[in-house]
Parts: structure tokens; sequence; C-alpha cells
């Protein structure tokens, strides 16, 4: 899909492509494709990388063109992994600035909205990235109280009962932040080798700056923290399910020692050998009955060391 939008006290869309408006193209097809390449002319080696998923963040100039990747966060079609991240190509020179992103996003859309609702003015190309990377970090913060929210649900389950699909839910949630964590690290790297572009630190607004700094330095944090809870829980649920098991153990070592009393009395007496009991008619309740003292002295004794 290809949508053209021209900076008119926030982004406005346009039918047409007109000098200096951006072009943002989300899961382009054959004829885009062919679009950017070959009339667009950027360059192709650049457009193959926004494609791999795992591209990470960087900026580079080439024959004029200025190449950024940045990454932002997504909702994922996988029930198991709820969120992960995405490159986000932007590409400009001269007249042209392109976005490219193979998968949609609500962040593009609510950050077009978002412009026009605020009557945000974009300056330049730089300006549009930097606030693209606000914007990114404002969606990270979101998905953030998301993944907030299924840690406590994991945790409310995994107080009703310790079963296999309560800990794989929390393995996965575990596995988004660390797609989070590793993704806002490349945005503050990108952020620190844009701000240190020697032909545009004059045309940086201050404020912005220290705005997307902010930002992504909060959602670097709450990343952190939440990793944190998460491993910290994760450790004292397998410590529970350590000591459950332990408490079982226990139990089945003192069942398995109070039926074995019984039993060897029983083979004891039941050797064909002289006791002193063969003859006497009341033998076998005798056996029964000392069996049963040792039986409950044994259980007592359990009992005390709180094997039961």
């Amino acid at each position: 899909m290809k949508a053209y939008y021209k900076n008119n006290n926030g982004l406005t869309e346009i039918k047409a492509w007109i000098p200096n408006c951006w072009i943002n193209v989300e899961c382009p097809t054959k004829a885009e494709k062919k679009y950017l390449l070959d009339e667009l002319e950027i360059p192709e080696a650049f457009y193959n990388d926004i494609e791999d998923l795992d591209e990470r963040p960087r900026i580079e100039i080439e024959n004029g063109w200025t190449l950024i990747i940045l990454r932002i966060p997504v909702k994922s079609k996988d029930v198991k992994l709820p969120f992960q991240t995405i490159p986000v190509g932007i590409v400009f020179k001269g007249e042209i600035c392109v976005t490219i992103s193979f998968q949609q996003t609500e962040m593009l859309t609510d950050f077009v909205a978002f412009t026009k609702r605020k009557r945000i003015d974009i300056k330049d190309n730089f300006d549009l990235v930097l606030k693209l990377l606000l914007s990114s970090s404002v969606w990270y913060l979101k998905y953030l109280k998301q993944v907030n929210q299924k840690i406590k649900l994991a945790e409310d389950n995994l107080e009703k009962s310790i079963k296999n699909e309560e800990l794989q839910a929390l393995l996965q949630i575990e596995k988004c932040l660390v797609f989070f964590m590793t993704s806002l690290k490349g945005n503050d790297i990108l952020l620190h080798r844009i701000r240190n572009i020697k032909s545009q630190r004059e045309n940086f607004d201050p404020e912005l700056l220290e705005d997307v700094e902010i930002e992504l330095r909060q959602a670097q944090e709450t990343t952190n923290i939440y990793s944190d809870i998460l491993t910290g829980t994760m450790d004292a649920y397998a410590s529970v399910i350590s000591n459950n098991m332990n408490t079982i153990m226990k139990q089945m070592t003192s069942i398995s020692i109070i039926l074995m009393i019984p039993t060897l009395i029983a083979s004891l007496y039941g050797m064909n050998v002289p006791n002193n009991l063969e003859n006497n008619p009341y033998g076998l309740w005798i056996i029964i009955f000392i069996s049963f003292l040792l039986s409950l002295f044994g259980v007592f004794l359990f009992k005390r060391k709180r094997w039961f």
C-alpha cells in the first residue's frame, strides 16, 4: 500500500506525488517495488535490507541518498509471541522522501493522525526521522503496558495451578522483552549517530532531541524493569516447583517406609523356621498387632518431622 502525505499543519494525504512530500509504502506489491526501484531509483540493496526482519538500526549515506533503518514494535499474528519488532526504512534524497515497511503497523497510521490532530509541522527529512523515533518510543511504552498485563495474568494462572502452559506463556513474554530491549538499544545508537551529523547539528530542534532521548531511555528502563521482574518471577516459580517436588518425594518416601514395616515383619515370620508363634492360635493377630504398632510409631515420627 502506497500513500502520499504533504506537510500542511500536520500530515495530509494527497493523491499523487509532489516535491518534498512523504511517500509511505507498507507491504509493497510488485508494482510498488518497481516504482521505488525504477522510478524513484532508491538503492535496491537497501530495499532488500529492509525486507530482512532481523536488520539492525543504522544510518548510511550512499550516492547522495541518506539511508536509515529504525525498528518499531508491532503486534504479532502469532498467538504464542504477542509482540515483536520490525525494521522500517527511511530513504531520502533531494525532493524524495520514502518510508518502507513490510508489515502494516499501528504506529505509522497513528503518527499521521497525531500530526494532523496536533497540527505538528515537519521541517525537513531529519525532523521526520526524529519524530518517528519519538513515536516509536511511545508505542514501545504502550505495548509494554500490555506486556505487563499479560505477565500479571500469567502470574494469576500460576497461582491457581502450575502447568507447562503458564510457564511457556512467561517464556514467550520474556522473548518479547528481549526483542524490545535489543531494538531499543539499536534505536538509541541510531539517535546518537544522527545527532552527531556535523552538517545537520544546527538544524536539529534541541527540545525534540531531548524528548526523543528521554522517551527512548524511559522505554529502555521500563523494558529492563519488566524483564527483571519476569526473571525473578520465573526463578521464584522454579523454586516453588522444586519445593513441591521435594515435598512429594518426602511423602512418597514416608509412605514407602511405613508400608515396608509390616512387609518386613510378615516376611520374617513367614519363613519356614521356628519362631515360637507357629503353634500359637493367636500368632497371626499378634503379628498384625505388632506391625500396626510399629507402623503407627513410624507415622508419629514422620508427623513430628513434618514429612506429611
